[in-house]
């Protein structure tokens, strides 16, 4: 059985991921990112995806990190017929408050459970009433009410945006921006997760094959993908790996790592290789 969110939750939000995360409560697509902002548009305000009753708001311990708050804070939410769990947001409403679609929530948090070139997002995930709701794994699948449109990319681009631990290629193009989610193409359907820093990601849409930059990645199980052991190199030179997501209003390409040496309106070239 699984949760359907539906096109005016997901469209409040710059790019969304089922599969981009290293924690348990994602396997099987059980769990969603939600971006309000991006790394061009910083954002605080965390509007609620989900309807429903405030049931309860706590802090939670997270991994300590020099980049994060040693604070997270989880928030549950009875929305009729599941209790929504939400994380990364400090809360600005209280038990017994009632939420709409698009309210806010409180501030997004940087947290201790990111990877430093991850940026502020709400986790959401959705339980069964008599499930336990403090336990990180134990979600229902969900599925969303978008179809991603898929765009193929050749493993070229040019440095638009660079940070610290990332930086983002130009290309591809979104093909309709604000209109539609997009993604990386993989056999007629989008590619999602962390390639290849993750375990695994995940396929939106129809497709039996994980494909990137022209090269076989993964192993397809359903709608999940087991990772090859491969390295991803940008111009010769490994990276930790790419972001795969869908995005409403920017495309392109997100290389992540802790040592790249990319540099603005450098053009770059990325292979995957057998590891």
């Amino acid at each position: 059985m699984a949760v359907t969110l539906g096109r005016d939750a997901l469209f409040q939000y710059r790019r969304f991921s089922l599969y981009n995360s290293p924690f348990v409560a994602h396997d099987h697509g059980c769990a969603i990112d939600l971006y309000p902002g991006d790394e061009r548009h910083a954002v605080e305000t965390a509007p609620s995806p989900v309807a429903g009753e405030v049931v309860e708001t706590r802090a939670v311990e997270a991994p300590p990190k020099p980049y994060a708050a040693d604070e997270d804070y989880l928030i549950l939410v009875d929305t009729g017929e599941y209790v929504a769990r939400l994380l990364h947001v400090k809360p600005g409403v209280g038990a017994g408050d009632e939420l709409a679609v698009g309210d806010p929530l409180g501030t997004l948090v940087r947290a201790g459970f990111f990877a430093p070139w991850v940026p502020n997002h709400i986790h959401l995930g959705f339980r069964a009433p008599d499930a336990n709701p403090y336990r990180a794994s134990g979600s229902l699948p969900i599925d969303v009410a978008v179809d991603p449109q898929p765009v193929p990319w050749d493993g070229t681009g040019t440095v638009a945006d660079t940070g610290e631990t990332w930086a983002w290629l130009d290309g591809p193009d979104h093909p309709d921006p604000g209109e539609t989610f997009a993604g990386i193409e993989s056999g007629g359907g989008v590619l999602d997760g962390g390639f290849p820093h993750y375990d695994g990601g995940g396929l939106i849409g129809e497709s039996s094959r994980a494909d990137l930059a022209g090269r076989r990645v993964g192993t397809v199980s359903g709608r999940d993908v087991s990772w090859d052991a491969c390295t991803v190199l940008a111009n010769g030179e490994p990276v930790t790996g790419i972001a795969l997501f869908c995005a409403r209003d920017r495309l392109g390409v997100k290389l992540v790592g802790e040592d790249i040496d990319l540099r603005d309106g450098e053009t770059v070239t990325v292979n995957v290789v057998p590891a």
